[in-house]
């Protein structure tokens, strides 16, 4: 139950966690000197998209701009109704927040306790596991497979072992840009143990191309312990308007919607309404155009005997061969920024897919660097 005395607690615990985890200090620990960088920097150290936003939301949010001087809170439920309606859900199924940051935030919150773990692989997207241990929250990490995949059999076992938990996936997972199967999938969904949820962060789901990979969102409509994150950050290249949503049953809803902090921007909200509503369009151009110019960077790859992670997400783990802390630091000062450090994946390099021109830049300076 949230009393005022718990939410104070929550508030204050959240106030210090938002010092030690904002989003742009992972950025930074890419060792990236900021202030004295090539004018022509080639970004590709936070998995964005260079397309931009899709023209529909330029102008819808160029129409928004003159009335922002309104809270639009009577607009927000149909504008919810219709980013559920996208995915084939209802609006009580739905948290819409700021990035699925806010909702990542929140299972975490009201999922894990003192006595309820957060249980997830190493490496994997930080922000779960660093907030859960500024709340206070114990953190079991279990390893990936050889095939940096997820071993979703220890993840069961470490709940069934902590008497339940917050299982976290990110999937495809980020850094590794490996997928957990839909075989995988269905057997920890079948095999969660008492007290378990699981939390599916499917930021980078529209870039899979095998069909050995899917979804978590029918196991929302079956009305499972699944709750499904998505984003408008990346296939949809909107970063910076901050905007995506937590799915899952109603009453899991329900118990994390008192955390929300707020209706989203208005811009933004218009920006998605008009993006989703051009999906169909926008999407297939989308995913082919980031699948031929990842291709393009594997068959390079393999041209020179440089080994990575097959990919399935917008970027590309890379086997250095030597610690990758020398390339995150001598690559910007030759025009390119690649992705921070990965522990224990020391002599990994975690590089974004940008543009093809973006990416004939990134060649050129990865190769000058590696080859010393």
């Amino acid at each position: 139950m949230l009393t005022r005395r718990s939410f104070a607690t929550r508030l204050g615990a959240a106030a210090a966690a938002s010092c030690m985890l904002p989003e742009m200090a992972y950025a930074q620990r890419a060792a990236v000197n900021f202030t004295d960088l090539p004018k022509d920097m080639v970004w590709l150290n936070a998995n964005e998209n260079p397309a931009g936003p899709p023209q529909v939301s330029i102008s819808a949010m160029q129409a928004t701009l003159p009335t922002a001087n309104r809270y639009h809170y009577q607009e927000f439920h149909g504008i919810y109704e219709v980013i559920a309606r996208s995915d084939g859900l209802a609006p009580e199924q739905v948290l819409v927040g700021a990035g699925s940051s806010e909702a990542l935030h929140i299972a975490v919150d009201v999922f894990t306790s003192p006595t309820r773990p957060l249980i997830t692989v190493a490496p994997t997207y930080e922000l779960p596991v660093e907030l859960a241990r500024a709340l206070g929250r114990r953190v079991v990490l279990t390893n990936l497979r050889d095939d940096y995949t997820a071993d979703v059999h220890a993840l069961a076992q470490a709940a069934e072992q902590s008497h339940g938990g917050l299982i976290y996936l990110c999937n495809p997972n980020n850094p590794t840009s490996a997928i957990t199967t839909r075989q995988d999938l269905a057997w920890l969904v079948a095999n969660l143990p008492a007290n378990t949820t699981l939390l599916l962060d499917e930021a980078y789901i529209h870039f899979g191309e095998t069909p050995e990979f899917a979804s978590a969102l029918p196991y929302v409509h079956q009305g499972r312990d699944v709750i499904v994150t998505r984003t408008y950050s990346k296939i949809y290249g909107m970063a910076g308007l901050r905007v995506g949503y937590g799915a899952a049953r109603p009453d899991i809803i329900a118990r994390m919607a008192p955390l929300r902090i707020n209706v989203i921007s208005i811009v933004s909200a218009r920006a998605v309404v008009a993006a989703v509503e051009d999906a169909s369009n926008i999407l297939p151009e989308r995913r082919a155009a980031l699948a031929h110019t990842r291709r393009e960077l594997c068959a390079w790859l393999l041209d020179r005997k440089v080994k990575f992670i097959p990919p399935q997400a917008n970027f590309v783990m890379i086997d250095c061969g030597r610690d990758s802390r020398e390339f995150i630091s001598a690559m910007p000062k030759l025009g390119v920024a690649p992705g921070r450090p990965f522990p224990p994946l020391t002599n990994m390099l975690r590089v974004s897919i940008g543009t093809g021109r973006d990416m004939a830049k990134f060649r050129e300076v990865f190769w000058k660097v590696y080859k010393g």
